[in-house]
């Protein structure tokens, strides 16, 4: 696109780099002592609760206090084998510090749990996390996805003695933790580092580039291997289904955010001048913000319905609104602006509180993202002989992650239940690899 709006190296070179720099530094040790001794180590911890793993949060958190990191770190890892990747990218001020005991003293904040997780793994001593994998048993188990859940899984079985191959289609393992968040929250190639680690204990191998339902068929995996586990996401993107949809410069927020990530040059990604984007969760927030640091004039989110259900956090909406970018809720889009097939705007119809009546506007725009959200794709599965139960375009799973197919699991965003946290899909990776050990010991 040679539009004069839409260009590369919209900023200095070192602008660049300070934009896109960790936005939530990690503590030193002094900042770390202070902070865990405001902890008051509750007995029933509400915020052990709040954490979808569990992580015995004030046990951790006493360990720093008294310099013992390595036993902190142990003591997240041993509930979240992404202890390191949840303390940067985990909404925690709707689930641990939200929880925390401290909100209901006057005028106090939160223990910053996740600040403190991070400096325990970060500094954690040993080169090799704790784990140790048991006696080969002989089983082997196909894991399907290599996101949190899908390693989360296979990290676990391996740690039982059981044989795991993780499968693929991305180039790289990872899932969401390497191409779905912001560049900003895991920097330096911290994600592959982190998968490392995990897969040192062993008895893991990869087989990545390789597609469910066209290289590979679940039928199969049930015949070559004695357990399946699926961690398969929501790869389909849902569409407007509005008019000049196919305009060019019309795109989805999550390819640029995949974009983003894999990109060795920042200022060679073309920007828009003026940028529309579609949405109110996690992801509109993500690609508004990293559009806006690189250089966009005006970034704004429209959302069909009011501030309070946005699926993105307070914390969320908060960092956009400091970067920048403009919000306006109550908006409905009704159609595509453009001209010689070029996207010039985005219609919408805005209400006024409570009000019935709607008025019609118009947002200049060179370039609008989607950012409504994502669905499994069930082609995956389309040509095998016994699928899983599949309910409003998800997974059927029971408590344990089983299926309705004998032999097969499921978790992360592909189930019919749960949030889209990388936090829950390590819990459920832990739960499937439970239940599947379970099931290869006892045969049922």
């Amino acid at each position: 696109m040679n539009e004069p709006d839409i260009k590369c190296e919209r900023l200095a070179p070192s602008e660049y780099q300070k934009r896109f720099s960790d936005i939530k530094p990690a503590f030193n040790q002094n900042q770390a002592l202070v902070e865990s001794s405001r902890c008051l180590y509750c007995e029933a911890a509400p915020c052990v609760q709040a954490c979808p793993t569990h992580i015995n949060v004030p046990s951790f958190i006493h360990r720093i206090n008294t310099n013992n990191i390595d036993g902190a770190a142990k003591t997240i890892l041993e509930a979240n084998i992404f202890g390191g990747s949840c303390a940067r990218v985990c909404p925690t001020e709707i689930l641990c510090e939200k929880a925390c005991v401290r909100n209901f003293e006057p005028e106090c904040q939160p223990i910053q749990i996740g600040r403190l997780q991070r400096y325990a793994i970060d500094n954690f001593s040993q080169e090799q996390y704790p784990f140790q994998r048991a006696t080969p048993s002989g089983k082997k188990v196909a894991v399907v996805g290599a996101g949190p859940a899908g390693i989360s899984c296979a990290h676990g079985l391996a740690c039982m003695g059981h044989d795991v191959i993780i499968i693929d289609a991305g180039t790289k393992p990872g899932g969401l933790n390497e191409y779905g968040i912001a560049a900003y929250k895991l920097v330096d190639d911290y994600a592959q580092e982190e998968i490392e680690k995990i897969t040192e204990i062993g008895g893991i191998e990869w087989k990545l580039n390789t597609h469910l339902g066209l290289d590979i068929q679940l039928d199969t995996l049930r015949e070559q291997y004695d357990a399946v586990f699926l961690a398969i996401g929501l790869s389909d993107k849902r569409t407007l289904s509005l008019s000049g949809e196919e305009s060019a410069g019309v795109k989805h927020a999550v390819d640029d955010i995949a974009e983003l990530r894999r990109t060795e040059n920042l200022s060679q990604i073309s920007v828009g001048k003026r940028v529309v984007v579609i949405g109110g969760g996690n992801t509109a927030i993500d690609i508004a913000c990293q559009i806006k640091r690189l250089g966009a004039e005006t970034v704004v989110m429209v959302y069909r319905r009011s501030v309070e259900c946005m699926s993105a956090t307070w914390k969320e909406q908060k960092f956009a609104l400091l970067n920048g970018v403009e919000i306006r809720t109550n908006c409905q889009p009704v159609a595509i602006q453009h001209d010689s097939g070029k996207v010039t705007g985005l219609l919408l119809d805005q209400t006024v509180g409570n009000s019935d009546s709607a008025e019609r506007i118009s947002i200049d725009a060179d370039i609008i993202y989607r950012a409504i959200g994502q669905t499994m794709c069930c082609e995956h599965l389309a040509l095998d002989k016994e699928i899983p139960e599949i309910q409003n375009g998800r997974i059927t799973v029971d408590e344990q992650r089983r299926t309705t197919v004998k032999g097969v699991w499921a978790g992360g965003d592909c189930v019919d239940f749960g949030e889209n946290l990388t936090v829950q899909a390590v819990q459920h990776g832990k739960e499937a690899a439970a239940s599947i050990d379970r099931y290869l010991k006892t045969g049922g």
